[in-house]
C-alpha cells in the first residue's frame, strides 16, 4: 500500500500496517492450530450471485440461498452483526445472529476480517430500512486475506497502484469492473457483427521472421533451435492478406500487437486490434462497415449513439463525415496542397507553419506532417480522413488519378485515430518497389520503416483480388465507449516500469 505525507507520518502508517499484517497472520495461525485452515477448503457451491438474489427477491423471500464472496464491510453489534460481501455480480448484505449461528460460529465470524472470502447459507429477507439481506444460518471462511483492503471501502485513488495491483482496483472500484465488463461485451459485439456478415475468424502467428504490416519498431527475440532472431508481430495484416490470396473472401483476427515504442495515454507496448479483409471491396466499403459497426456496438451496449467522451458530446450515428487529407489541411490550416507543385515549395510552407520536417521531406511527407500537427487535434466528431500520401502508406493501392496519393483512410474521433484502412495494394511489382524504398529508409536510420518481405511479395504474385482492409484499435474503442482518459484504464495489466 502506498502512502504520502511527511517522513514521520509515513513511518507511523508503515508501523500501523505492519501491525495489521501481524494480527492477520496470527489469526491464521490460530485457525490452523484449531484445525480450521481455510486454505484447505477446495470447493464451495453457491446457488446464487448477489444480484440474482436482489433481482428475484419476490420469488426468493424466506427461501434459503447460498452465496460466496469477499467481505467488504462489517458492523459488530453485540449478539447481532451485519456484513456486506462482494461477488462477481454485485454486493449483498449479510445478517449474523448468535442465536442463529450458535456461539462458536458467531465468535468465528466476529474474528473474520474485511477482505476475507466467505461462504454464507441463509434465508432471504428485507430489513426495516428496505435492504435485501441474507439471514445467515452458516458462515464459512473460504480464504483468509492477509492484506488489508486499501483505504477501507472509500476506493483506491492512487492511479499507479491501481495499475500495478489491478486485483485491488477491481475489488474496491466498481467503475473499473464495469469498464472491463464493457470491454468484453465490445469484443463479443464485434464478433457477432462480423460473423453475421460472413467473416471467418482466424489466428495468425505472433512470432514473425520479418516484422511487417505496419511502420513500427518491433520487439526482437531469439529462437534457440533455429538460431535466428524473430520479431513479435507489429500487425496481423500480411498473414491475413495471404488468406485472401488463398481463397477466404472475408477474414478477421482479434489479437495482441507488440510495438517497441513510446508510452502515453494512447499507447501501450502491447495492445489489441481487430483487423479484417474483404475480397472484391475497397476503402469506401470499409468506411461503410466502420461507421455501421461502431454505431451498432454503441447502440447495443450503451443504448445510444450519442455519447460523452472527456467532456465532448459525440454523435456516432452513421453516416460520418468524409474528407480528403488535402481538403482537411485546406479547411483547417488554409493551405491548398493541390496548388503546391514541388517538394521545395512544400518544405517552405512547413517552415512558415512551424512544422518540423526532415530536410529532404517530400511533398507527401510534408502534407502528412502538417495534417498530423495542425489538423488531427481538431477532429472531434467522427471523421474519415481519406487519400493519404504514398510515402506513409506502403501497403495501400496507389490512386490512378493522382499517383502521389493512395486509397487509404484513417478515422478520427475526439482527436484520436481509431482505425486505419486501405484499398489494398495487390500489384506485386509496385509492392516490391515500395518495400525497397522502405528498406532504403531503414538503412538511412528510420527504425520504423517497413522491412522487405519476400514471402509476402511471392504470395502477391499468385494474385490477390481487389481487397478492402481495416484495422481498429480495440483499446481506444473501449476508451471511447467507457469515457476513459488513458489506455491504461482499459488494459487489465498495462505495462509498468518495475519498482526499484
Amino acid at each position: 500500500m502506498q502512502v504520502s505525507g511527511t517522513k514521520d507520518e509515513n513511518l507511523i502508517v508503515e508501523q500501523d500496517l505492519n501491525e495489521v499484517l501481524k494480527v492477520r497472520r496470527d489469526k491464521l495461525e490460530k485457525l490452523r492450530e484449531e484445525g480450521k485452515d481455510p486454505y484447505k477448503i477446495t470447493r464451495f457451491s453457491p446457488t446464487h450471485y448477489s444480484q440474482q438474489v436482489v433481482d428475484a427477491f419476490d420469488e426468493l423471500e424466506d427461501e434459503e440461498v447460498v452465496v460466496a464472496g469477499r467481505m467488504v464491510g462489517k458492523r459488530i453489534m453485540g449478539k447481532a452483526s451485519f456484513a456486506h460481501i462482494l461477488d462477481a455480480k454485485g454486493k449483498i448484505q449479510i445478517f449474523a445472529q448468535v442465536n442463529q449461528l450458535g456461539k462458536e460460529l458467531y465468535d468465528d465470524f466476529k474474528t473474520m476480517d474485511i477482505g476475507d472470502i466467505i461462504g454464507v447459507t441463509g434465508e432471504v429477507f428485507k430489513t426495516r430500512t428496505g435492504e435485501i439481506t441474507i439471514r445467515a444460518k452458516e458462515i464459512v471462511l473460504l480464504s483468509k486475506s492477509l492484506q488489508p483492503l486499501p483505504e477501507k471501502w472509500h476506493g483506491l485513488k492512487d492511479m499507479d497502484l491501481r495499475y500495478r495491483q489491478r486485483h485491488l482496483d477491481l475489488i474496491v472500484n466498481p467503475e473499473t469492473r464495469r469498464t472491463f465488463t464493457i470491454r468484453t461485451r465490445i469484443m463479443r459485439e464485434i464478433r457477432n457483427y462480423l460473423d453475421a456478415r460472413g467473416y471467418l475468424e482466424v489466428e495468425t502467428p505472433i512470432l514473425h521472421t520479418t516484422a511487417g504490416g505496419a511502420n513500427a519498431r518491433p520487439f526482437i527475440t531469439h529462437h534457440n533451435t533455429l538460431d535466428i532472431d524473430m520479431y513479435m508481430r507489429i500487425a496481423t495484416e500480411l498473414h491475413l492478406k495471404r488468406l485472401i490470396i488463398g481463397g477466404f473472401d472475408r477474414v478477421y483476427e482479434i489479437g495482441r500487437i507488440f510495438r517497441n515504442e513510446g508510452m502515453d495515454t494512447r499507447h501501450n507496448p502491447e495492445f489489441t486490434t481487430i483487423e479484417l479483409y474483404q475480397a472484391y471491396a475497397d476503402y469506401h466499403d470499409m468506411m461503410d462497415l466502420t461507421e455501421d459497426m461502431i454505431s451498432t456496438i454503441a447502440k447495443n451496449i450503451l443504448g445510444t449513439t450519442h455519447i460523452t467522451y472527456q467532456g465532448h458530446e459525440v454523435d456516432l450515428t452513421a453516416p460520418w463525415r468524409r474528407i480528403t487529407m488535402i481538403d482537411a489541411v485546406k479547411e483547417y490550416v488554409g493551405v491548398d496542397f493541390n496548388e503546391i507543385s514541388d517538394d521545395g515549395e512544400a518544405r517552405q510552407i512547413a517552415k512558415k507553419l512551424g512544422v518540423e520536417i526532415d530536410k529532404d521531406a517530400s511533398w507527401g511527407q510534408v502534407l502528412y506532417n502538417i495534417f498530423d500537427e495542425k489538423v488531427e487535434e481538431k477532429l472531434i466528431q467522427p471523421t474519415f480522413i481519406m487519400d493519404y500520401p504514398i510515402e506513409v502508406s506502403p501497403l495501400a493501392k496507389r490512386m490512378g488519378e493522382d499517383p502521389r496519393l493512395t486509397y487509404r483512410f484513417e478515422v478520427f474521433i475526439v482527436a484520436s485515430e481509431m482505425g486505419n484502412a486501405f484499398s489494398e495494394l495487390n500489384d506485386p511489382i509496385d509492392q516490391r518497389d515500395r518495400f525497397i524504398e522502405q528498406a532504403r529508409q531503414r538503412v538511412a536510420g528510420d527504425d520504423e520503416a517497413h522491412m522487405m518481405d519476400e514471402d509476402f511479395v511471392l504470395a502477391l504474385e499468385a494474385g490477390m483480388p481487389p481487397t478492402g482492409g481495416l484495422g481498429i484499435g480495440i483499446d481506444r474503442l473501449v476508451m471511447l465507449l467507457t469515457d476513459s482518459s488513458s489506455i491504461r484504464d482499459v488494459i487489465l495489466f498495462p505495462t509498468m516500469k518495475p519498482k526499484e
